[in-house]
């Protein structure tokens, strides 16, 4: 098996940012104030930080390959669910006297009790705007022989961070999480912030692949690869 210095580091980087993302995401709508004709741009908090997941998973394909990116997808999905179990426990269960009167139940319900419903809309988003982006980059790195990189990150996160906002604002909505009038600008804000990250992040993005390729000694070409998300390979080796 084929021992690396960097990938549990990638992967700890991933997962965090994906929880941090989703607890932003649920504490706060930001207005800036700024519009596109009739649409208000506004975003969940979460979208200032997300982006960066979709750096790290292009990363991970880019070096690693889209089986090792797939385990770390897997691991990400299995963090949020825990963390939105026991956010959701600790809402459920009876409060201090002192914390109820400085704090309150319904501040802690205010911020974080649409949170269960936030992390359903999130997993199913992540899940398809993960995998759709890292099949995206990996068939593309095959068809154009390791070239043009900035083109293939870019590419990759068009369509997945399309189908990730689209998921995820719809279900936020049927959910109750964000209301049905704002879920057009959710969508639009969201997308273009999103793309714009991955944009200017490009110059800083290809210079770290290009030397973790060198640091590992990797530089993998998914030619053979099982592109089902849901074969987890616990152990995965060369």
């Amino acid at each position: 098996m084929k021992q690396y210095r960097y990938y549990d580091l990638v992967m700890a980087l991933f997962v965090t940012v994906l929880l941090l993302s989703n607890l932003l995401s649920s504490a706060k709508i930001i207005d800036l104030g700024a519009s596109l004709g009739p649409l208000a741009l506004i975003f969940d908090a979460g979208t200032l930080v997300f982006p960066i997941s979709y750096i790290f998973g292009d990363i991970l394909t880019e070096v690693y390959g889209y089986r090792r990116s797939r385990r770390v997808i897997w691991v990400g999905f299995l963090a949020t669910v825990i963390m939105g179990f026991f956010v959701w426990l600790t809402g459920q269960l009876p409060a201090e006297a002192f914390w109820q009167q400085s704090v309150g139940q319904n501040a802690y319900n205010a911020v974080l009790g649409g949170i269960s419903g936030l992390i359903v809309a999130s997993l199913a988003a992540y899940f398809v705007g993960e995998f759709s982006n890292s099949f995206v980059l990996a068939k593309m790195k095959v068809a154009m022989q390791g070239r043009w990189l900035w083109a293939r990150t870019i590419t990759s996160t068009l369509i997945g961070q399309g189908v990730d906002t689209v998921v995820f604002i719809l279900i936020a909505v049927v959910l109750g999480v964000f209301p049905a009038e704002i879920a057009l600008s959710l969508i639009v804000t969201n997308y273009i912030f999103k793309v714009g990250i991955e944009v200017l992040f490009t110059p800083i993005t290809l210079p770290i692949i290009t030397w973790l390729k060198r640091a590992e000694n990797e530089d993998y070409y998914d030619r053979d690869t099982d592109f089902n998300p849901f074969k987890l390979d616990l152990t995965p080796s060369n």
